[in-house]
């Protein structure tokens, strides 16, 4: 591997100490990748084995293994696990495999049916990452003596000493940051990422363009080099969701009234309320409207699809609850994203930002489609202060 663009980079200005951020000398230092089978987990291992310390790879399987050879385009299923063994073998790393479907289906599977069934938009990818991808890994690689752990994730752990904006300093520890390129940065998905957390957490991908990644995979020869990304919701490659939730939770076929949010009329029936989410327009199967209508709220209780005009997903404000913040929160200057792919908007923040606890998000200007179940992630620049779930929403007068 001596030419490999893995050591060019390496040898091009970028040691492993800015890589992986580990004391010298790292010919000393045990690095445990996780390893989802993709060609970003694949290169960071590569990247670690460069680096000249000793590096384990761990795959978790969170599928039964005969279902998981049939999901294409699934995360840690089994042609996901033999690909990582095989990147592993081709490295010359040691490569373990745990069985946590148990887990994943408690924490992530179950729960992102229930909170479909409840009227809200969860995103599971979030609660994986609080549950058997940091957690349960990071107790797994302290246990295997190792000085970090290092993710596939396009986001940027950034040192004290190293950050220069003074708005960032006063809690200790690393912070976190948006990753160099902004079309695969993933922070969003990583708020709930603990300062304890970080203090272990090394992610190398953080500020390299996704070309360079899989350019580095190819020379390297690794088989997953050309691999199509994950479907963000692995579990449900197909993308039909609500079928999954069906088979879960045999109540979520119950149907219901679609009613108009302004004049109380009846417009239709539905068949079940995880077909919806705020915001949506399409497949409400509602005729003779004169305007557009939307899905304004749900009502889980009595089962009604509550729709109107646009005007009425205005939000002033939302109820955060379940937060987390890393390092010390800045007194202006914050924005917030609402969804994965929503631009960060200016917000002020009402109430005390502790850890666990429960904030009022202030938007400048009101925000449209907001939805109970999405997460609420607050930057400062490129950093990421934090976040928490929306409880619920305040409309716009």
């Amino acid at each position: 591997m001596a030419t490999s663009p893995a050591h060019s980079l390496l040898m091009a200005g970028t040691d492993a100490a800015d890589l992986f951020q580990l004391e010298h000398p790292v010919s000393a230092r045990r690095i445990v990748v996780a390893m989802s089978g993709g060609v970003d987990s694949s290169v960071v291992a590569a990247l670690a084995a460069a680096s000249g310390a000793e590096v384990i790879g761990i795959t978790l399987q969170l599928y039964d293994h005969g279902e998981a050879t049939k999901r294409k385009g699934a995360c840690c299923a089994g042609d996901d696990i033999r690909d990582a063994r095989a990147v592993a073998d081709r490295l010359g790393i040691a490569h373990y495999v745990f069985d946590h479907e148990s887990a994943f289906r408690d924490e992530v599977v179950d729960r992102f049916a229930d909170e479909y069934l409840a009227g809200r938009t969860p995103i599971p990818c979030i609660r994986c990452n609080i549950g058997p991808k940091f957690t349960d890994l990071f107790t797994m690689a302290r246990d295997l003596g190792a000085d970090c752990l290092a993710t596939g994730h396009y986001v940027r752990r950034v040192a004290l000493a190293d950050e220069r904006d003074p708005a960032d300093h006063g809690s200790g520890g690393a912070l976190l940051h948006r990753a160099v390129d902004l079309a695969r940065d993933q922070s969003y998905f990583l708020f709930a990422t603990t300062s304890r957390q970080l203090d272990f957490l090394r992610f190398p991908l953080g500020g390299l363009p996704k070309r360079q990644v899989r350019e580095i995979a190819a020379s390297l020869g690794l088989g997953v080099a050309a691999k199509p990304d994950s479907q963000d919701i692995c579990f449900v490659p197909d993308g039909d969701y609500a079928s999954l939730v069906k088979r879960l939770r045999p109540q979520a076929q119950e149907g219901g009234e679609i009613v108009h949010e302004v004049t109380g009329e009846v417009l239709g029936r539905h068949q079940g309320i995880i077909h919806f989410t705020v915001g949506q327009r399409r497949g409400l199967d509602i005729g003779g409207q004169e305007q557009p209508l939307y899905v304004i709220r749900i009502d889980a209780e009595t089962r009604r699809v509550l729709v109107g005009p646009r005007r009425l997903l205005a939000v002033d404000a939302a109820m955060v609850i379940d937060t987390n913040w890393i390092g010390a929160v800045p007194a202006g200057g914050l924005t917030a994203k609402v969804r994965s792919m929503a631009r960060p908007v200016p917000v002020a923040i009402e109430g005390d930002p502790i850890d666990g606890g429960t904030v009022t998000l202030r938007f400048a200007v009101p925000e449209y489609g907001v939805s109970p179940g999405q997460a609420a992630v607050l930057y400062h620049l490129d950093r990421v202060v934090g976040g928490g779930w929306i409880e619920e929403t305040q409309r716009a007068a």
